[in-house]
């Protein structure tokens, strides 16, 4: 899951990064509001962490500019303004949660792939597709009830296109979310996740849809 941090905090914007990157997400750091709404016009991802008292640009305008742009990016708005006026201020403008600092590390994370689960349609806490199933907080799939070991990056992708079940996806959505800011990415990278993806998974699961990108299906074909 690739993530937006808007935070101007650096000693806080560093810890989070460091932490949400352990837990398994791609984290893309920013310290301004003018800065923040760019990334979120500009790049997809998959929500953001915004805090509200943002230089250059409050957190609440770079979240009610983006929604009445049309921007649905799931936002967690994190703030250290724990009245409850601001808090429901931000719902009304367009946040999705809220969660007031101090944070700990692993609520953060859950409160996330909730969002993107949500936005998904996806309310389970595990994805299912076919005999597979993933894991997103263990970081762990299991294929007809056995482990299956994966890489980062070929995990990072099956969520990817599980949460997306019978969506084609092109290269270029995949790989802006699997690859944060600075990562250099292969110009045959995805298909090399893909191809050990079948190599592992079987090649029912996910399809190439010639010209477009790639699709899971959730269900078995029919025989």
């Amino acid at each position: 899951m690739r993530i937006l941090l808007a935070e101007d905090d650096t000693l806080l914007g560093d810890g989070l990064q460091s932490g949400l990157r352990q837990l398994g997400f791609q984290v893309d750091w920013v310290r301004d509001g003018m800065a923040a709404e760019r990334e979120l016009r500009a790049q997809v991802y998959d929500a953001a962490v915004l805090d509200l008292g943002l230089p250059r640009k409050d957190g609440l305008e770079v979240l009610g500019g983006i929604r009445r742009a049309g921007f649905l990016t799931p936002v967690l708005v994190l703030t250290a303004r724990d009245a409850v006026p601001d808090r429901i201020r931000g719902l009304d403008v367009g946040a999705d949660d809220y969660v007031v600092k101090p944070v700990d590390m692993q609520e953060l994370a859950a409160r996330l792939r909730a969002l993107v689960r949500r936005a998904h349609g996806q309310p389970q806490e595990c994805l299912r597709a076919q005999d597979v199933v993933l894991d997103p907080a263990a970081r762990s799939v299991h294929q007809a009830g056995q482990p299956v070991t994966l890489s980062t990056r070929e995990f990072d992708l099956l969520q990817a296109l599980m949460l997306s079940a019978n969506r084609v996806l092109s290269r270029e959505q995949l790989e802006q979310q699997l690859y944060s800011w600075g990562k250099e990415v292969e110009s045959n990278a995805v298909e090399v996740h893909v191809h050990n993806l079948r190599r592992k998974l079987g090649s029912a699961l996910v399809h190439t849809v010639r010209g477009v990108g790639y699709m899971l299906q959730r269900d078995a074909p029919k025989s």
